[in-house]
């Protein structure tokens, strides 16, 4: 068997391709909970209703979605432009820094203008963290993918020296936490009695943004042109440096807004734990999104409703939680080979 480039991509196959991938990543995940004892109509089931049963359920599906669309838009932006930036969690971190030092009492603005002044420096606090790798990619030669993925510990330590510290609220009875946030930078709740907030929507709004962007704007074509070919972009006179320089500070801007989202409208107060891992996790949104921006809501939905919706199913049926990593790292691996054959068609002889 080989396979040859296709000249044309039907809209059938590109929409059946991902469908079909995930139905046999649910389906090999059937054998491991029928491994487990536990019937899988059953489990499933469970694990759709903790992810879509109720309005509890939606919301907090919605909840863990929207810093999985700021993630997952941030890688999608950097791979891209072959920019490969593993340090969403630390970017992320950044961001919610940012917003203890501004959103505690440093600055006190009405809502209307001091929470997009949250999602400012805390976009602008991710963005410069990315900064220094892409110093030592253009000019050292230094893989991008260590450098942003040691900066996620280093970013830690230095948040965790902070809460321990400098930072540590006096009020919180000996708990590592941060002051909390002004009830001016705090996100509107969506639906009473819910952990759902107004960060859902801005996430909605900045993945349209990065979408138009990337689709419509000279500098979101010099993206796409980096990334599919770095010696052809050169040789068309686009400048490559300042390119991942622009591509950097958006990825980073974006990751940083997961950390605003995160503390402005769920916890209220810095924490260590404030991210369960939402940098590396949106790698994965945006490699099943194929890097499509609207593409990102849809997979961090996704992903959000197997891991909320893996929990339920774990209290209902004894079955570990850990079948949502499993599901998700299995829909991932399928969903990237049935690119292979969305763009090649296989041929025997």
């Amino acid at each position: 068997m080989r396979f040859e480039p296709r000249t044309q991509v039907p809209l059938w196959l590109n929409v059946a391709a991902p469908l079909a991938a995930l139905a046999l990543s649910f389906l090999f995940c059937a054998l491991l909970i029928l491994w487990a004892g536990a019937p899988v109509f059953a489990a499933y089931g469970a694990l759709l209703k903790g992810a879509f049963g109720s309005v509890f359920a939606l919301s907090e599906t919605l909840t863990r979605a929207a810093p999985l669309i700021f993630t997952g838009l941030a890688a999608a932006v950097a791979f891209r432009a072959k920019l490969w930036n593993i340090g969403g969690e630390g970017q992320l971190y950044a961001g919610a820094l940012a917003v203890t030092y501004f959103g505690t009492g440093l600055i006190t603005l009405p809502p209307v203008l001091m929470i997009p002044l949250l999602f400012f420096v805390g976009a602008v606090a991710g963005g410069l963290l990315l900064l220094l790798p892409v110093f030592l990619k253009l000019h050292l030669k230094v893989d991008e993918v260590v450098t942003t993925l040691l900066l996620n510990f280093v970013v830690l330590l230095f948040a965790n020296y902070l809460l321990f510290g400098p930072w540590k609220d006096p009020l919180a009875m000996g708990w590592p936490q941060a002051a909390p946030i002004i009830d001016e930078g705090v996100l509107a709740p969506l639906i009473p009695r819910t952990r759902l907030h107004a960060g859902l929507i801005w996430a909605l709004v900045f993945a349209v943004a990065a979408w138009a962007f990337i689709r419509y704007s000279k500098w979101g074509f010099e993206i796409r042109a980096v990334g599919n070919n770095p010696e052809a972009a050169r040789f068309a006179g686009i400048p490559l440096g300042a390119t991942v320089l622009r591509t950097a500070l958006l990825s980073g801007g974006l990751a940083g807004m997961a950390g605003v989202c995160e503390l402005a409208g769920l916890k209220g107060y810095l924490t260590l734990d404030i991210s369960p891992g939402f940098g590396y996790t949106g790698i994965a949104v945006a490699m099943l999104a194929g890097l499509h921006p609207l593409g990102v809501i849809a997979s961090a939905i996704f992903v959000a409703a197997i891991y909320n919706g893996a929990d339920a199913m774990s209290r209902a049926m004894s079955i570990s939680n850990y079948l949502a990593d499993v599901l998700t790292a299995t829909a991932l691996l399928l969903v990237l080979a049935s690119v292979l054959f969305v763009r090649y068609r296989p041929r025997w002889g």
